[in-house]
């Protein structure tokens, strides 16, 4: 793997391991909709509080989730007018 990082990817050929592949794909997954305790299976952690500590969300996710449902809101009120 450290060759291949040093091939491809020569500024991570010192930070690429497996486990920061785990974080990287437990992070893609949730990005993607996938839900944590299904990420929390396919990680095999007992607990969900370290799949939490795997995934790393954008700074932003938490206002774009909070804006997409005052959008949804808006358009289920806008059929009752």
């Amino acid at each position: 793997m450290a060759a291949a990082a040093a091939s491809h990817l020569p500024t991570w050929a010192d930070t690429l391991t497996p486990h920061v592949l785990r974080h990287f794909c437990a992070s893609q997954l949730y990005l993607s909709g996938v839900d944590l305790i299904s990420i929390q299976e396919l990680l095999g952690h007992s607990w969900v509080a370290t799949t939490m500590r795997y995934v790393h969300v954008h700074r932003t996710r938490i206002e774009d989730a909070w804006v997409a449902g005052q959008q949804r809101a808006a358009q289920r009120l806008e059929g009752l007018i």
